[in-house]
Formats: C-alpha cells, sequence, structure tokens
C-alpha cells in the first residue's frame, strides 16, 4: 500500500486527536481498576473500546487497514 496522499499534516492532527481520547479513557479505565471500582471499570472500559473503535474507523475510512 502506498501512503502517499493519505498522510499528511490534517491526517496526523486527526489522527493525534483520536488518539489522545483513547489514552484518555484508558488512563481512566486504568483508574478504576486500580480502585477496584467495578461499576466505573465497565464503563470506562465501554468508553476505551468505542474510542479505540472510532480510532480503527478513521484509519479504514481513509484507506489504511489495520491487521492482527
Amino acid at each position: 500500500m502506498t501512503l502517499t496522499g493519505v498522510v499528511d499534516d490534517h491526517m496526523l492532527s486527526q489522527y493525534r486527536v483520536l488518539l489522545d481520547r483513547e489514552d484518555a479513557a484508558f488512563d481512566e479505565l486504568e483508574h478504576a481498576y486500580e480502585d477496584g471500582d467495578g461499576s466505573h471499570f465497565e464503563s470506562d472500559y465501554n468508553d476505551w473500546i468505542q474510542a479505540m473503535s472510532r480510532r480503527l474507523a478513521y484509519l479504514r475510512r481513509i484507506g489504511i487497514e489495520v491487521s492482527l
């Protein structure tokens, strides 16, 4: 795959926003885990999964497939 025309300043800026949101959601999840706060853990886990999904969906939308 060629990334010419896909990776530019705008793409990197948008991706950084999504990555920061995912990181913040993971931090909240980590705190809930460390505090043993089960109710917040479930909510924070869902928030993290949603943030990760939005980041991966953005990559797919711009033509970058991530395979595991």
